[in-house]
């Protein structure tokens, strides 16, 4: 079976770091946060606000996922709370990473949907409760492996109804997404695109944009210029950049970045390192 996730985190790895792990009692608001964020509520009652609106009323242990920063706040009984482990969330490539970009803003499940994280869970549930050494590694670890059982478990269940995720939802289209995410140096075009995904062109396209969104050339595209933007912000030279992205040449890189971003390669450098 293909392993949709393999290239996925290979160009953008994920790192989360845990902070907090005790009841929280009465209004909690968290306004700067700068990264994505995990919370388990292992017991109690939490409203969660976004603003002037009630997002989720919490009854039963359940994940709270924040893949970006959003201001928000928790209201929990003053005197008993609830209890949380949370961890801070962190994915390489920040605005480029396509896995932050095909997330809602916010995800809340209750931990009994997510079977095949059970064992995971209990294992951060226990290091929360002990101070072994090592503790803070430990949990971290188990946070990353976490989030991805949670995409696992997302993509199995068909969580995620547009986008690349639902893409890889799709067992022909898989073989595609992940083609692209594996090789995006090669000449790919829509056939041989749907020759991975052993369908006919026409077919292809149109359940690809049904599916993910946008058209297979388009998605081709974005992967590359999240590619570039990465690999420039690590210091790499654009020519080495166009070759690994699937240009032929600096020229026509430029003029596929710039026809997504609406600058050139270096001056997309210049504001982002500013």
């Amino acid at each position: 079976m293909t392993d949709r996730l393999a290239a996925l985190f290979s160009h953008f790895s994920l790192k989360a770091s845990s902070f907090n792990s005790g009841p929280l009692c009465g209004l909690n608001e968290i306004e700067n946060s700068t990264q994505g964020q995990l919370h388990l509520i292992r017991s109690g009652n939490v409203e969660v606000w976004h603003g002037r609106r009630k997002k989720y009323f919490i009854e039963e242990p359940s994940l709270l996922f924040y893949p970006k920063p959003l201001r928000r706040r928790f209201q929990t009984n003053e005197e008993f709370g609830a209890e949380f482990l949370c961890a801070n969330v962190s994915f390489e490539g920040e605005q480029a990473n396509p896995i932050v970009n095909e997330l809602p803003e916010s995800l809340c499940l209750p931990l009994s949907s997510l079977p095949h994280c059970e064992q995971v869970l209990t294992l951060l549930f226990i290091e929360a409760d002990a101070c072994y050494c090592g503790h803070q590694v430990v949990l971290d670890r188990l946070f990353e492996v976490l989030l991805v059982q949670l995409l696992r478990e997302l993509m199995e269940n068909e969580e995620i109804k547009v986008g690349m995720l639902a893409g890889l939802s799709d067992k022909r289209l898989r073989r595609a997404i992940v083609a692209i995410h594996d090789r995006p140096e090669e000449e790919w075009t829509v056939q041989t695109l749907a020759e991975e995904a052993h369908m006919s062109r026409t077919p292809f396209t149109n359940l690809f944009r049904e599916k993910v969104g946008e058209t297979p050339v388009k998605y081709l595209q974005r992967w590359r210029i999240g590619l570039v933007k990465k690999w420039l912000k690590g210091g790499q030279p654009l020519r080495l950049v166009a070759e690994d992205a699937g240009y032929k040449s600096e020229s026509a890189l430029s003029r596929a970045f710039k026809s997504q971003c609406g600058v050139s390669p270096r001056e997309w450098l210049l504001n982002a390192n500013e």
